[in-house]
């Protein structure tokens, strides 16, 4: 049974429980309202009351993306386009991704280590495969190639 967002409190329950699950920015928490059926202008609203009693915030949203993202092996690129995509500002993203503190050659080559076991590509078609993959998941191509040639790792 899906609740009646007709109401101020309703709505706000209904955010609150988004929140209470993980943080949200303020685009998505948005969409998922209207997906839900609340009226716009309530949305509005609830979520401005949400952000004054910082139960809502957009920097906490983003340390807590960037880091479940780095964790999962994704590097900034992606990190940084999944971001955009979900409405955030250019700024506000480049600020998180700076302020995190997070080694990313060192979580490339946790990653490449994790995919292909520390295996140096042996020939053109291999670095290919490997330089893709690692690609896809957001890391530069100046990255991927510091790796490859051996620049940037600790062993």
């Amino acid at each position: 049974m899906t609740a009646v967002l007709d109401t101020l409190v309703a709505v706000r329950r209904t955010a609150m429980d988004l929140l209470a699950r993980r943080e949200h920015g303020r685009v998505e928490l948005t969409r998922k309202l209207r997906q839900r059926g609340a009226p716009p202008e309530m949305i509005d609203s609830a979520l401005d009351r949400l952000t004054e009693e910082g139960l809502l915030s957009e920097s906490r949203y983003l340390e807590s993306f960037v880091s479940y993202r780095a964790r999962s092996g994704y590097g900034p690129l992606r990190i940084r386009e999944e971001l955009s995509q979900r409405g955030l500002q250019r700024p506000d993203i480049e600020l998180a991704l700076r302020e995190s503190g997070i080694d990313w050659q060192g979580q490339l080559e946790d990653t490449w280590r994790r995919k292909f076991f520390g295996h140096l590509p042996i020939d053109a078609r291999e670095r290919a495969k490997q330089g893709r993959f690692l690609g896809y998941r957001g890391y530069s191509m100046e990255m991927i190639s510091r790796l490859f040639s051996g620049r940037g790792m600790d062993d």
